[in-house]
């Protein structure tokens, strides 16, 4: 198991260092930070004295070898626009987005597993086939357009719900939450659920697929000739035997959930950390970028070695293969 995690460990190493030059190299071509730094009345030489500062007159490589050393220490320099380190503006975004994005995994896990397993067990039943129906509306409209329509429907026309922000939150040392307060759960409703909708429907898809699979074996067919309850069947030979694939996907969703949250910020106006990625596009602030990428990285790095060690928890055959 240590060789295991020591492999894995190396393997996410190389990968940071790839992605951080993959965003670093990209991010250098996409403007002139310079320009949105400074006015118009800003003079050559002056320009030239704040580039030099900022060492963008150095080699690419340089530049890659400065930001991944500084990087590895939590340091990513300062923001072009801000004029704040970056890691501070991380920090003071991070709480919202993790929080979003932990509401939303709780609500695509906790509906979908369940909703995957009684469509796949009452195939013709009334309920199912809603379910099945929803699951093709959550697929097939983007993220976007529902958020605009939740926005309209319960923020606009009904009043129910606030259609922007985090609502009033309660500051715990570094850590701010707003599920202490009742205006911030009312406020993360919409957002998690939009943010959640397509995860939750693609893995309703996915364990309903693999139960139906699953209930086809010939062990299931031996459990049900040996006389034993139905429900043992169902949830302790036929679930189990489920899991694996589904903790390959759903781990990669729970990811995808941290990444693609920028839409969902964007449209709720959530002051998280993808918002902050949109607003650093638009005047090429190269350090908030390139962090925020690199930081991502890193969440689905960790998730994928979380997953790769649940595997030993699920799958025995996995254990005997390694030993």
């Amino acid at each position: 198991m240590f060789a295991f995690i020591a492999q894995r460990i190396v393997q996410s190493v190389f990968v940071m260092l790839a992605v951080g030059l993959i965003a670093f190299g990209m991010f250098r071509y996409v403007g002139d930070p310079i320009s949105n730094m400074v006015g118009q009345e800003t003079s050559l030489e002056q320009r030239a004295a704040l580039r030099e500062r900022l060492g963008l007159n150095d080699p690419f490589l340089v530049q890659y070898a400065r930001f991944i050393g500084k990087a590895a220490q939590g340091d990513f320099g300062v923001s072009y626009r801000q004029r704040r380190p970056v890691s501070e503006l991380i920090e003071s975004r991070l709480p919202a987005t993790l929080e979003l994005s932990f509401v939303s995994a709780v609500i695509a896990l906790f509906l979908g597993i369940p909703m995957g397993i009684y469509t796949a067990l009452k195939r013709k039943g009334l309920l199912s086939r809603g379910f099945m129906t929803l699951s093709l509306i959550g697929i097939s409209l983007p993220t976007f357009l529902i958020g605009i329509l939740m926005i309209l429907f319960f923020g606009v026309i009904l009043r129910w719900l606030p259609s922007f922000g985090r609502g009033e939150v309660v500051d715990l040392g570094w850590w701010t939450t707003g599920l202490l307060t009742r205006s911030g759960w009312a406020s993360i409703i919409m957002p998690a659920f939009t943010l959640a909708l397509f995860q939750m429907t693609l893995i309703m898809r996915l364990v309903r697929a693999e139960m139906l699979e699953v209930m086809q074996t010939d062990f299931i067919k031996f459990a049900r000739a040996r006389g034993l309850p139905e429900r043992m069947i169902n949830f302790r030979h036929a679930l189990k035997n489920t899991l694996v694939p589904v903790i390959t996907i759903t781990g990669l969703q729970l990811g995808a959930i941290i990444a693609f949250s920028i839409i969902t910020e964007t449209v709720f106006q959530w002051p998280g950390m993808g918002l902050l990625f949109i607003q650093s596009i638009g005047v090429v602030d190269i350090p908030v970028m390139a962090a925020y990428l690199l930081l991502i990285a890193f969440f689905f790095v960790i998730i994928n070695l979380i997953v790769d060690l649940l595997y030993f928890a699920v799958d025995p055959r996995l254990r005997v293969q390694r030993n």
